[in-house]
This record gives C-alpha cells, structure tokens and sequence, in this order.
C-alpha cells in the first residue's frame, strides 16, 4: 500500500483547526489515489459522457494537480502561472493529461501535494495571498485550504462515477 493510502483517514490527530483542516485535505487528496488504485490506461482515459468530452480520471488528476498549483504557487505566493492552461484552451490541463499514464499523474499530483503541504505547515492560517482573486481581494491561507478541500471533494465525487462507469469499482 502506498504511503498516500496508507495514510488516509479523516480523523485529526488532535482537534485544533491547522491539524482538522490538513487532515480533511490530505483526506481528499488521498481519496484521489484511492480512487485510481488499480485502474487500466484506457479506463483512465475515457470520456463517458457525452455532453462532458474532457471528462476523465485523468483529466480529473490533472487538472486537481494544477489547481493545487495555481492556488498554492500562483495565487499565494504570487509566483508565475506555470500551467498547461491557456486563454485560448482553458481546459488544456484536461486536453493533454490523456497523452499522460495515470501512474505520472498521480506521481506528479503527490509531488505537488507534498510540497504544498510542507509550506501550509509552515505558516500562520490567516497569511494573505500575494495575489487578488476575481473578488479584488486577497484570500487568507485558511480559504485557501478550505476552497481545496470543497474541489477536491467535488471532484472525487465525478472520478468515483467515472471509475464505476469504467470498470464497476466502486468504494469509499
């Protein structure tokens, strides 16, 4: 079992907001990998739905990688956007990642995790983004944590379909 897997759980250490937060984010960040153990190369790939073509679990990995980044690296520490993404292919994180195996994405969603993780330990919950978000203001460390801890949510839940659509896995 993988150390990601090994590790998840939902239940905080102890009960003070920074250990909740980072255990319901690593929670959710592990259910990712939970999702995809054991899943064929084409499955990962596949887009179901009809009116959704960019659809895929690995679409899904990738883009939870890039956002995780453009959050973390973009937004707060107000460094460059280093994302596939363009204006004119905004989904582009989505288009490329089924040129990707899933077993890279993952490994690259991980590294990401890992070093935002090491960064949230780092610094004081209410730190300010060096950037503004659409709103015009700046978002404390805090929101941003909790925003990816609703996406990544979020968006288990549409690899959780796709992945029993695929192949009939299903689980927690």
């Amino acid at each position: 079992m993988s150390t990601v897997l090994a590790s998840r759980t939902d239940t905080p250490p102890a009960w003070d907001e920074r250990t909740m937060l980072a255990t319901f984010l690593d929670y959710t960040r592990a259910t990712v990998h939970a999702k995809c153990a054991g899943i064929a190369e084409d499955d990962a790939r596949r887009a179901p739905l009809p009116g959704s073509p960019l659809m895929t679990i690995s679409g899904l990995v990738s883009h939870l990688r890039w956002v995780e980044a453009g959050w973390f690296e973009h937004i707060f520490l107000g460094g460059d956007d280093l994302g596939p993404c363009t204006d004119e292919d905004p989904d582009r994180e989505m288009r490329v990642a089924v040129e990707i195996p899933i077993v890279r994405l993952l490994a690259e969603y991980e590294a990401e995790c890992a070093r935002n993780r090491r960064l949230v330990a780092s610094l004081d919950l209410d730190t300010l983004s060096k950037r503004k978000i659409r709103s015009g203001e700046p978002v404390t460390l805090r929101w941003i944590i909790m925003h990816l801890i609703e996406e990544t949510a979020r968006h288990n839940g549409h690899i959780d379909l796709l992945r029993e659509m695929a192949d009939g896995v299903t689980g927690d």
